[in-house]
């Protein structure tokens, strides 16, 4: 037998007497025994295994297809059956193979462009989507990228508008896919003040080095004038405790508050803290769940104290403390844009005494009404300018940021992972993790941007969401994904804390935080075991961590 080869060495090779490598005496050893022939033949006028060696590679494609997948051409060819153009089309071939240009038949295919034709079978069809969207070959792609994969093949009428409209319903894609939208919800600014100290809010700053004792600092600010007052606290604290310090710091000056806007930590949250300034007349406002954005002027002052903190310590961290009651006269007497004055002077009516002391005069009765009448246009000039503040901020957020609204009973899925926290969810991977929840039904709507949702029994979260956190399942099954299983614990309700015994401070890492002896159900108090006090929080966040009682939802705000 002769073979023809355009490769010349071959020839040499295979009739020397010398090997100089490894390879060629591998080839040799496997050919005697063979009666054959290697004939050199120029690549131009070997023309046969030219052709042979460059059919093109789509034309593979088609034949694999139509070779392997014979249940799918059956399928195909079925769906032909109700479809009356298709036949008069296959007659027309049939009598005139030129009679459609665009159009081929061999007897079994029926080809448009060489992609073979399908007929109405909605069945089929959407098995075609499936293979080519959900599958490990399909990857959840897109609906642009998922339909260029099957256009390359198949055809028939309708297929991107059904691509669109499957990938749209996707659940696995709207669960786990990011939304690459503006941020929904307008913004809605906190309601204007009425005076000055009458509505505040309040946080705690975390995380600083031991300073005399002290660990925390409790921040409130004015939301009217924006005059701040900065406590330091030390780990750890309870509602009564800070009850207390606001009681020595805040009311002694200010009187009796009417409105307080704080996030969701445990101590706002606690029955002792609702309870007491219920008492009072006072309004609480807490944040929705995942959303800490309710109180932006906060954020700012934390800011501003952490900055000169910075500035003002240097390479002695532990001396904060002592530094304290400055940072608050310079925050306070440092001159803010929003209200056009500093919050010193728009709280007393009178620049603070910076370079000259001050000696008050005797005052008349003239004086007094001048004095009051300043007084009040002070406070008249400062609304105003809060007023701008609030409407040039809302403006100005507003453009990067789109409507969104939904209905009593609409279907929505829940983002628990606006960002990555180790202590609130269990689970395998929080990288691989899904996006979304649910869907969930909701059951009502909270002001303007807030939504209750109907959790399952198990969940151990406030029901009460941003509309950031949601999406609109865009079709309602009886599938749903549940909500994570909390660290520590499962759907099972056998097991909850009852009270605290005993609280402790231990190192973790390089700095001190706080841990609880939790008494459990359904065990004694000999079984009780140390919990970390963050963690317990998250973990159960209706538990009242000063001992008894059960959180309420209080009062939100967008």
């Amino acid at each position: 037998m002769a073979y023809f080869h355009d490769c010349e060495a071959a020839e040499r090779v295979l009739g020397s007497y010398r090997l100089n490598t490894p390879l060629q005496h591998t080839w040799l050893a496997k050919l005697p025994g063979y009666d054959y022939e290697i004939r050199y033949k120029k690549g131009k006028e070997n023309v046969v295994a030219d052709a042979l060696s460059r059919i093109s590679s789509r034309e593979l494609q088609y034949m694999a297809l139509s070779i392997v997948s014979t249940s799918l051409l059956d399928r195909i060819q079925k769906s032909w059956s109700n479809n009356p153009k298709i036949h008069r089309l296959i007659t027309e071939l049939g009598e005139n193979s030129n009679s459609h240009p665009n159009f081929t038949y061999n007897g079994e295919q029926l080809r448009k462009r060489r992609r073979l034709v399908m007929g109405e079978d909605s069945s089929l069809q959407r098995d075609i989507i499936i293979a080519y969207h959900s599958s490990s070959m399909g990857g959840h792609s897109g609906a642009q990228a998922t339909a260029r994969r099957i256009v390359s093949l198949l055809y028939w009428k309708g297929i991107w508008r059904q691509v669109r409209q499957f990938v749209r319903e996707c659940q696995v894609c709207q669960q786990n896919k990011i939304q690459h939208l503006a941020y929904p919800g307008l913004l809605q600014p906190l309601p204007m003040p009425k005076s000055v100290f009458t509505d505040i809010t309040m946080d705690f700053i975390e995380g600083l080095p031991k300073s005399m004792g002290r660990e925390v600092v409790f921040v409130v600010v004015d939301r009217c004038a924006e005059y701040a007052h900065f406590m330091p606290l030390s780990h750890p604290y309870s509602a009564s405790m800070v009850a207390q310090v606001l009681l020595d710091n805040v009311y002694k000056l200010h009187g009796m508050l009417e409105t307080i806007v704080s996030d969701r930590d445990s101590v706002f949250l606690s029955k002792f803290w609702q309870d007491l300034f219920r008492l009072q007349g006072v309004e609480l406002l807490a944040s929705t769940t995942y959303h800490p954005q309710t109180d932006g002027q906060f954020e700012f002052v934390n800011k501003c104290l952490e900055t000169y903190m910075r500035c003002m310590i240097g390479d002695k961290p532990t001396m904060w403390v002592k530094w304290v009651s400055l940072a608050e006269w310079w925050y306070n007497t440092t001159h803010h844009s929003s209200t056009g004055r500093t919050p010193f002077e728009a709280l007393y009516g009178f620049q603070p005494p910076l370079h000259m002391p001050y000696f008050p005069r005797d005052s008349t009765v003239a004086a007094v009404d001048a004095y009051m009448t300043d007084r009040e246009d002070m406070v008249r000039t400062l609304k105003y300018h809060l007023r701008r503040a609030r409407d040039r901020m809302k403006a100005q957020a507003d453009k990067k940021r789109i409507e969104r609204e939904f209905l009593v009973g609409d279907s929505v899925y829940l983002n628990l992972q606006p960002y990555r926290q180790g202590t609130v969810a269990n689970r395998s991977s929080e990288k691989l993790s899904p996006r979304f929840f649910g869907p969930f039904e909701i059951l009502d709507k909270i002001g303007k941007v807030a939504y209750k949702l109907k959790l399952p029994d198990s969940a151990q979260i406030h029901p009460v969401f941003h509309v950031s956190r949601l999406k609109k399942a865009i079709r309602t099954t009886n599938y749903s994904t549940q909500l994570p299983v909390l660290e520590g614990g499962s759907s099972d309700k056998t097991k909850q804390p009852v009270a605290i015994l005993e609280r402790r401070l231990v190192r973790r890492g390089n700095r001190a935080v706080a841990q609880v002896l939790v008494h459990w159900t359904n065990t004694s108090p000999a079984e009780a075991t140390w919990e970390y006090a963050d963690e317990l929080r998250w973990r159960c966040p209706r538990f009242d961590l000063e001992g008894k009682g059960s959180k309420g939802e209080g009062n939100v705000m967008g």
